[in-house]
């Protein structure tokens, strides 16, 4: 994800889902309203108290930034096999392999033809991506919360463009995942989404807040449940022109949302890539991902073990 990475990764914990939907509480911003996303040149936010669960941001953009995949077995598993810290000995220690299995998950069906469902919320909800993108849906992504930047956390991820910058260690051309909004209307909650992202994400890490935000207008839309009943959504695209240069940081990216009202908060998903890069993904592909939002009939919902993996 972007340039160098502030810090090892804090950790994440699931928080309360929200009633009959599923979805993961992000970071507040206590005191941010953000404003309309317009063509914005350097906006000003307050300060804001350190995030309690802090998300280690990159000083670059949302494609390079930092991701930690959900399993506390096989983070238990690292921690208590990593190297050997005794300085006792000087000989190297074989050490065997351990073996992790994953805990069972939700799948669902893909509504695209030839694309890949990731699935969230324990099955509730799902979304498609493009063949060339990786599903991740047991990971968290996002940008932490500083005095500068709100920051923003997504979970049920997948990502596209691995390592496509040899010069930058983890680096990807773009991404996705879902998270909660604490904004009631889907189109505030639309605007607020994106704005978070992009502000956390496409500028630099000590400042100044120079990505300009240009969007789309922003368009209605239907979300539909897996009991086959709907809910307002708003979805909304904006490009992103980034005031800064550097190894493998794009001169713009595209970042939507599609945000969906779920009474006192809304459920998003959201969509961001570097643009002009083999792979990326455009307005229209963008625009299609955000589409296949949708919640999953229980008749749908299928749980599945993935196979066992070997940690070296």
């Amino acid at each position: 994800m972007f340039g160098k990475k502030r810090g090892d990764s804090p950790g994440y914990e699931d928080k309360q889902a929200l009633s009959g939907f599923g979805g993961y509480e992000p970071s507040d911003s206590p005191g941010y309203t953000p404003s309309p996303v317009e063509p914005v040149s350097e906006p000003t936010l307050e300060p804001s108290k350190p995030a309690k669960q802090p998300m280690s941001r990159s000083g670059r953009r949302a494609m390079y930034g930092f991701f930690a995949t959900l399993g506390v077995i096989a983070v238990a598993a690292l921690a208590n096999n990593g190297s050997d810290r005794s300085s006792s000995s000087s000989t190297p220690t074989t050490r065997a392999p351990v073996v992790y299995t994953p805990s069972p998950r939700v799948v669902a069906p893909p509504v695209t033809d030839g694309w890949q469902s990731v699935a969230g919320a324990d099955g509730l909800v799902a979304y498609d991506v493009p063949p060339n993108w990786t599903p991740k849906p047991g990971t968290i992504h996002g940008w932490e919360k500083t005095a500068l930047v709100p920051g923003i956390s997504m979970f049920s991820s997948a990502f596209v463009g691995d390592d496509y910058c040899p010069a930058v260690k983890g680096s990807r051309i773009g991404g996705s995942g879902l998270t909660t909004v604490k904004v009631a209307d889907a189109p505030g909650a639309a605007n607020k989404a994106l704005y978070d992202l992009v502000v956390s994400a496409y500028n630099p890490e000590e400042g100044p807040l120079s990505a300009k935000i240009v969007a789309d207008p922003p368009q209605q839309a239907e979300f539909t449940l897996g009991t086959g009943k709907k809910a307002p959504a708003n979805i909304l695209i904006a490009e992103v022109t980034l005031g800064y240069t550097g190894t493998c940081i794009p001169k713009r990216a595209l970042v939507g949302v599609q945000a969906v009202d779920m009474g006192d908060a809304s459920a998003a998903l959201l969509v961001y890539s570097d643009q002009d890069q083999q792979g990326s993904a455009d307005r229209e592909q963008i625009l299609k991902i955000l589409k296949t939002y949708r919640g999953v009939p229980e008749a749908d919902r299928k749980t599945i073990t993935p196979p066992p993996s070997t940690l070296r």
